[in-house]
């Protein structure tokens, strides 16, 4: 069912043990530190293995996240804003990744570039909770969803290179 990349991708990302969301106040700060955690590990076996395709922050109280992700295709370089919020009930419900400038050019997607991750990832989600976190759904949402509908556009034409400006450097 998994393969072997992903098995050993997914073992090298802490699983995280508190189960508290935004309401949940002091464990909510745990869940924080847990999910930062699981997220730097992830990063830096990334940049390990030449593999870095996303930067993310979040605002103060962990529950807005906004960052840049990449996929390299034909050795060009397509870079797309990436966003979410953290669901009230969250780890219950995964986050909903959001990728706004692809927003409408993809069957794959709900309304304000929602990825649409409802058939493979979303019941894997809801089997591990709370051990999954933010950086389980870049690696098993986001990553793949990438890999898969990105080349696909890039071939279609919907999307096309951009080369960045010098003041965008």
């Amino acid at each position: 069912m998994v393969d072997e990349s992903t098995r050993k991708t997914l073992s090298s990302i802490p699983l995280l043990k508190t189960k508290a969301g935004p309401r949940d106040k002091e464990l909510w700060v745990n869940r924080l530190k847990e999910e930062y955690q699981a997220l730097i590990k992830y990063v830096e076996n990334n940049k390990a293995a030449d593999n870095d395709w996303f930067r993310l922050e979040s605002d103060k109280t962990g529950t807005r996240w906004f960052g840049k992700c990449w996929y390299v295709h034909n050795l060009l370089k397509y870079e797309f804003d990436l966003e979410f919020d953290i669901p009230v009930t969250y780890p219950t419900t995964a986050p909903e990744l959001a990728l706004p400038g692809l927003d409408g050019k993809t069957a794959k997607m709900y309304r304000g570039g929602k990825i649409c991750l409802t058939d493979h990832f979303k019941p894997l989600w809801a089997r591990n909770v709370p051990k999954f976190g933010i950086a389980h759904a870049m690696a098993l949402g986001l990553g793949p969803w990438l890999a898969v509908e990105i080349p696909d556009l890039i071939e279609k034409g919907v999307i096309t290179y951009q080369e960045k400006s010098d003041e965008t450097k």
